[in-house]
């Protein structure tokens, strides 16, 4: 029950770069990522994805083994993230709440659908993410999360 990768992009379409580790600010999300401070529904200002979830779309389409693919910004092993929604967990420390499934939207199947060539349409990679695109998190606190940071659910470990 890890984070893998972190991943942030300082622009709404653009490349995504990859860190070693991220601040967190709570309430606003990630500094320096695209989606810092904004507020518009919860669960705007940080995405978690799995791995697992990733590599097994790109195995069934041979494709090459690329994370960065969902535009998520933390990517986790070994954790189921659908149970953590409505639920508070602990990041590296930092303490964020569940809100909502990240369910994938018409970019994303765009995006994915043209990884596949004419395999898959954008309506069918839509579908095929539906309950595995990952989960939209509020922070409670603030803090540093690392590469390699675990995931527990609030309480455990105290």
């Amino acid at each position: 029950m890890t984070i893998e990768r972190i991943f942030i992009s300082t622009d709404v379409g653009g490349k995504q770069g990859e860190q070693e580790q991220i601040e967190i600010v709570a309430g606003c999300g990630v500094v320096g990522d695209r989606n810092f401070g904004l507020s518009k529904w919860p669960g705007q200002n940080l995405t978690l994805i799995e791995a697992e979830e990733i590599e097994s779309f790109l195995n069934e389409h041979n494709l090459p083994h690329d994370l960065t693919i969902s535009r998520r910004n933390l990517i986790t092993r070994g954790v189921r993230l659908n149970d953590l929604v409505g639920k508070e967990f602990q990041l590296g420390g930092v303490v964020f709440k569940g809100i909502e499934l990240c369910e994938p939207c018409g970019s994303l199947g765009e995006r994915l659908s043209s990884l596949t060539g004419s395999e898959l349409s954008p309506k069918l990679v839509i579908q095929r993410f539906m309950g595995r695109g990952g989960l939209r998190v509020d922070a409670l606190t603030s803090g540093i999360i690392k590469l390699g940071a675990t995931i527990e659910e609030a309480g455990f470990g105290r």
